[in-house]
């Protein structure tokens, strides 16, 4: 079983996750997305999450087969079930039923892989786990809870889904929910927010509160994901926007991933432009949009201003020094020794 999952190129995602996400620094970045160029609209310019980025962060494969799956029923999902889950088909049904569409709960499969791990049915419970693995990670919906059936048929031949462009699906996925939930309707992001989060805290240091399990010198080859975990911030979304308003070129890491080139060496597909498609899902993929994240020259995009912050120049001044300052100690508020100072930056946004 540890073999199949080593060759499927999935390994990885088994330690990826952070156990818990700001979702203010998630939801200020959110805002600046324009899903017409999959980017990040900035003061100084456009960035966004490329190929090398899943590559270095995720360790997953983005050369390979881009799949088109077919369209799978209730009662197709319930045959699925039966034929690579090795459920019996009234527990199929039953629990196809209870999802009310073509899902399986997580919870479903994770009851499966147990099952057939002690009966040693190891291609079922390979089958089971990597559903699960891939239905909480890179493919999560807005649920967290279900994950479509039509992706069983992926690992259908446990030898040969390491054919499949794993990285450049993952990131499809999160380009459409982002499309999704920069519109004001949308409430919920879906795909695999901690590629969204540890990709905030390698390029953009000043902004938030990252917490580092160790330094990327000594990491072993490591995904560098693995380097951040959860941090709680006191900021929050009205907050952080004067503050990414306020970002210059020089507050960002361009070129992040340098030391980390022993084990993932610049593949030239991340410069492709173009389209990239996953199923029924087609999002545009820009890097030259983004050239400066590959040492080339920027381009100067509009920001609309969220927080023009105080109106008076000198109390402006203050109020970016003492921000400043702030966020470069990781000061909280509850923090007796910076009360003044805080009390001071109050003062100095009214104006």
């Amino acid at each position: 079983m540890e073999s199949w999952v080593s060759r499927s190129g999935l390994a990885s995602l088994q330690r990826t996750s952070l156990n818990k996400m700001d979702t203010n620094i998630v939801s200020t970045f959110v805002e600046r997305w324009h899903l017409e160029t999959s980017s990040f609209h900035m003061p100084f310019g456009e960035m966004s999450i490329t190929l090398d980025d899943v590559a270095c962060l995720l360790h997953l494969p983005i050369r390979g087969i881009f799949w088109s799956p077919q369209d799978v029923t209730e009662e197709l999902a319930v045959e699925l079930a039966v034929d690579y889950l090795g459920v019996s088909q009234g527990q199929a049904q039953s629990h196809v039923r209870s999802c009310r569409g073509s899902y399986y709960k997580l919870e479903w499969l994770y009851d499966i892989f147990v099952h057939h791990r002690v009966a040693s049915s190891w291609a079922y419970a390979t089958r089971a786990y990597l559903l699960m693995l891939v239905g909480s990670t890179i493919f999560a919906d807005k649920t967290f809870t279900l994950v479509e059936a039509r992706y069983l048929l992926l690992f259908r031949d446990l030898d040969g889904c390491s054919g499949y462009s794993w990285g450049a699906a993952a990131l499809v996925t999160l380009y459409r929910y982002l499309g999704d939930v920069s519109m004001y309707s949308c409430k919920q992001l879906g795909g695999y927010p901690t590629l969204l989060q540890c990709w905030i805290h390698e390029y953009f240091p000043t902004v938030g509160k990252r917490g580092e399990n160790w330094n990327p010198a000594g990491n072993c080859g490591l995904p560098r994901a693995m380097r951040w975990s959860y941090r709680q911030g006191v900021l929050k979304v009205d907050d952080l926007r004067p503050i990414l308003d306020e970002l210059t070129p020089t507050d960002v890491i361009w070129r992040p991933f340098e030391d980390h080139r022993a084990w993932r060496v610049f593949d030239e597909i991340c410069l492709y432009r173009g389209c990239l498609k996953w199923g029924e899902t087609v999002v545009p993929y820009l890097p030259d949009r983004c050239l400066r994240q590959f040492g080339g020259a920027p381009r100067d995009v509009p920001v609309p201003v969220y927080d023009v912050g105080p109106s008076d120049p000198d109390w402006a001044h203050v109020s970016t020094l003492i921000r400043r300052y702030l966020r470069q100690v990781n000061a909280e508020e509850e923090d007796p020794q910076f009360s003044d100072l805080f009390e001071a930056l109050h003062i100095s946004r009214s104006h």
